[in-house]
């Protein structure tokens, strides 16, 4: 369904333009963050006892990226990584995901060695992504929609699979309720300019209900793939 412009709010990002969000999908997400900031504070609490004993140094990570119709803007998450974690291993990454259209396996896990201890599990469960409400409450993501990219990946991108930043960027999305990184480079910019086209309250509710079970199979899978890695 496409957005109902008619029934929609502005909303500020951090560059000072307006983000334009359908009325429904604006209260969902403030009604849910503001329902959220508990859990936020509570899992603040934790890394920090963790980041205190396995890598100390900040709590929180905040990185450039690539929203709505291309705005760049300040994106906040738990770091899992050890201060000056080198990250041109993870842009040689992309470019080869890419390139062969191979199954989006992430770098965690093959053991990646910039990584606190417990950090690749944190991500499996997106408990890193956690500090993102802050930035759909000020209007800079969804809490459903594609994700949102780094510069450098959105340079490769072409016209067509820059689609997919017709909507705002979420927490969660189609794609990853959809096999993640299961899926190819291609599919998963399939199912984004799909949400991005057909984007309705309907759609938003069953990717919500499908994300549970999503984050749970992807922590099993990672686990599965760390122990074949670690297999002699």
């Amino acid at each position: 369904m496409s957005p109902l412009r008619v029934t929609s709010v502005p909303t500020r990002s951090s560059g000072g333009q307006t983000l334009t969000l359908p009325l429904w999908k604006r209260a969902i997400d403030i009604v849910f963050c503001c329902a959220a900031i508990p859990l936020l504070a509570v899992a603040t609490f934790f890394v920090a006892v963790l980041m205190s004993v396995a890598s100390p140094g900040p709590i929180f990570f905040r990185q450039e990226r690539v929203g709505f119709m291309g705005r760049r803007f300040r994106l906040y998450k738990f770091r899992t990584m050890h201060v000056g974690a080198d990250t041109s291993g993870h842009k040689a990454h992309f470019a080869a995901l890419i390139a062969s259209n191979v199954p989006m396996q992430k770098l965690d896990a093959k053991g990646d060695l910039r990584l606190i201890p417990g950090g690749w599990l944190i991500r499996a469960c997106g408990l890193d992504e956690l500090p993102q409400i802050i930035n759909v409450l000020k209007g800079e993501m969804s809490l459903v929609g594609p994700r949102p990219c780094i510069p450098y990946e959105y340079e490769k991108y072409s016209t067509l699979q820059r689609t997919r930043f017709h909507t705002a960027p979420g927490l969660t999305g189609l794609w990853q309720v959809s096999g993640k990184n299961r899926t190819t480079f291609d599919r998963m910019i399939q199912l984004d300019i799909q949400y991005a086209t057909e984007r309705s309250l309907k759609l938003d509710l069953k990717i919500f209900l499908m994300t549970l079970p999503a984050v749970l199979s992807q922590v099993a899978e990672m686990c599965r793939l760390r122990r074949m890695a670690e297999a002699p």
